[in-house]
């Protein structure tokens, strides 16, 4: 049985085990290494069923524990090109760990894991498409400004789609940040507002896509009633139910309950 636990998501930190019960991986590792160690065991997933860590880009908010946790845990971290060139300077992996490029994908802990580009304010931002032992996949993607022809092709049939509902735009533009962070988060290459995450879900469900998971949600400018009420709207404007075309799920700022979700 396939699962996927949201250990953290939003801007103070962003870490996921997906796989099964006896192996998988992690995406992003953007906690210290002791606290996603701990979200592990919350969810009762032993550190040892770690094959490896998947990055998606280089912000802090994704790598903050990276290197502790790749020492600690011994496994390889895998990222893109321009990732593993910006990892390399950051020293942010230990010289004795194993730091590669990826690309056209790779199989790990029984799955096949393959990148999609992402716009993002970064060296080379991207996605990841899951193909599991069950032959059910999973698309993840976050922190991305715009839905482009890539992201659509790699959520396009895909039965779990985990994807950014950063920010309310009412919220953002009447918040408390400065014009310049604004802009830089409405831009092409900033974060997806649950407007335009909404608005992809219909499309996605009638398409076969059966679970949602909204992901990295803003603290100042989003809420999880907030992200969830724009998506189920949506849904329902398509002539959509929940709990009987889709499932709808809201990843936690930290999963202190524990959640771990089969699918």
């Amino acid at each position: 049985m396939a699962l996927i636990a949201p250990l953290f998501s939003g801007s103070s930190g962003n870490s996921y085990y997906i796989g099964s019960e006896q192996k998988g991986i992690l995406l992003d590792a953007g906690r210290s290494a002791k606290q996603i160690l701990q979200a592990l065991a919350a969810c009762e997933i032993p550190s040892d069923h770690v094959a490896a860590i998947f990055v998606t880009h280089e912000h802090s908010d994704h790598i903050r524990g990276l290197r502790v946790l790749a020492k600690k845990l011994k496994v390889p971290v895998f990222a893109t090109e321009g990732t593993v060139a910006q990892l390399e300077k950051m020293q942010a992996v230990e010289a004795s760990c194993s730091l590669f490029p990826v690309s056209q994908g790779v199989e790990c802990a029984g799955m096949w894991i393959e990148p999609f580009p992402t716009l993002h304010d970064c060296a080379q931002s991207c996605g990841y498409r899951i193909r599991l032992s069950d032959d059910k996949a999973l698309t993840f993607c976050t922190d991305l400004g715009v839905v482009t022809p890539e992201v659509e092709k790699a959520l396009d049939g895909t039965d779990f789609a985990v994807i950014e509902s950063n920010h309310d735009v009412g919220m953002l533009m009447n918040g408390p940040y400065p014009y310049p962070l604004k802009r830089r988060i409405l831009s092409e290459h900033g974060h997806l507002s649950n407007d335009s995450c909404s608005g992809l879900l219909p499309q996605l469900a009638q398409k076969g896509t059966t679970r949602f998971m909204l992901a990295h949600l803003s603290h100042e400018n989003n809420t999880p009633e907030v992200a969830r009420q724009s998506a189920h709207c949506s849904m329902q404007m398509a002539g959509l139910t929940e709990e009987k075309d889709y499932r709808l799920y809201v990843a936690p700022r930290e999963n202190t309950a524990g959640a771990v979700i089969p699918f």
